[in-house]
């Protein structure tokens, strides 16, 4: 098996389960840590205005990023809202959607949509597909269904293309209830017992160095990420972010598929490891 058993430190929360059963699969040893928890925002007037919004056809564009936004939406309105009126609100915008995520929902609600952001599905992308809009149809008001927090670079270049933008946050990421297994890693991290850590979204590795600076470690959590592990990134968002702070990701596949993730680490990471080992012995 091509892990050979390394020890794989796994961030996500959502999917861990099916992660984990993949990285099992290519014969390597996943330690669990969910780092995010989803939660809708308190404020569910920000959902009723958006469909207001819509419904008033006072959205030209309305940009998905995630899918599990567009449930919180569903489900916060759904006792006010039926499911036949959301769908006809958001019919009246020219749906873009940030991959593929968000479009089971769309569909269940008989929502067509008009742009379909390619990988690696990273905000510029976005961008590119509502400049050619706004050139071609003059659409220039912009509403957002925002991820678990603002993308303020996305917003200013939406806004320089003569967009007016407004976002839509319906939830919010937080650290999970459970932090035990975060601290765990952390430990772990800093006493060398893993081999691999694998991030799928920048948020993961915010809440862990959040938890190592409570625990006192955060430099040396950043230090091991640099020097210490092979660190494997999604895609071309998560490297960015890993980069931002001064790390740079040992691995990252052709496609932002945790599936191709999965087989990129396992083919490459013990190469990564040889490669380390033999550089500190020279």
């Amino acid at each position: 098996m091509a892990f050979d058993g390394l020890k794989i430190v796994c961030l996500e929360s959502r999917r861990a389960d099916d992660l984990a059963s993949l990285l099992r699969r290519q014969g390597g040893d996943p330690f669990l840590a969910p780092s995010v928890k989803e939660r809708s925002v308190e404020d569910h007037s920000v959902a009723f205005r958006l469909v207001e919004q819509l419904e008033a056809g006072e959205v030209d564009i309305l940009i998905c990023m995630t899918g599990a936004g567009l449930s919180f939406l569903k489900d916060v309105v759904s006792a006010q809202i039926p499911g036949e009126r959301l769908g006809a609100a958001l019919r009246r915008a020219a749906v873009v959607s940030r991959g593929s995520k968000p479009i089971p929902v769309l569909r269940a609600l008989q929502v067509p949509v008009a742009e379909l952001i390619p990988e690696p599905n990273t905000w510029r992308e976005v961008v590119t597909a509502v400049a050619r809009r706004v050139d071609t149809y003059g659409e220039r008001r912009i509403a957002i269904q925002e991820y678990g927090r603002p993308n303020l670079e996305m917003n200013q270049a939406l806004e320089a293309l003569g967009a007016v933008v407004t976002p839509y946050a319906l939830y919010r990421w937080e650290l999970p209830d459970d932090v035990g297994p975060l601290r765990q890693a952390v430990r772990g991290l800093t006493e060398g017992r893993f081999d691999v850590i694998i991030f799928t979204s920048s948020i993961q590795l915010d809440h862990l160095l959040e938890v190592a600076s409570t625990l006192g470690v955060a430099e040396e959590v950043e230090q091991v990420l640099k020097s210490g592990i092979v660190v494997v990134s999604i895609g071309p968002v998560m490297s960015e972010a890993l980069r931002a702070r001064g790390i740079e990701p040992d691995i990252e596949p052709q496609s932002p598929k945790m599936g191709a993730m999965v087989k990129a680490a396992s083919l490459e990471a013990n190469d990564v490891l040889a490669r380390r080992n033999l550089a500190r012995k020279g």
